[in-house]
């Protein structure tokens, strides 16, 4: 199993989560970021981390997000590792309340 990450990480792009990874397996696009299920061992310490919640284990992704599973494994092998942490964008917060938002992922 692996974990996924959702629509909710799109234009937050918060990077907590990559400071703790033991694998460095997420990956940086450009207003969000993805994990790259074949580096995931299945750790779950980035899930705690995700200020939005946009984390998943694999089998408990939400139905109405289970099309992300494919997805981060197709962006995975197109964006670069992210190994440290960033500042997030200066929009973060107001993003975070936004619920529909996978029509703005940039690609």
């Amino acid at each position: 199993m692996t974990y996924v990450v959702i629509e909710s990480c799109i234009k937050c792009k918060y990077t907590d989560c990559v400071d703790v990874c033991p694998v460095d397996c997420f990956r940086e696009g450009p207003n969000m970021l993805v994990i790259d299920p074949d580096e995931c061992i299945d750790c779950t310490l980035c899930v705690a981390e995700c200020p939005v919640e946009a984390i998943y284990a694999e089998d408990d992704v939400p139905d109405d997000q289970r099309h992300w599973t494919p997805k981060n494994a197709e962006l995975a092998k197109l964006w670069p590792a992210i190994i440290e942490k960033k500042d997030a964008p200066p929009d973060a917060d107001e993003w975070a309340k936004v619920k529909e938002k996978e029509h703005l992922l940039e690609k």
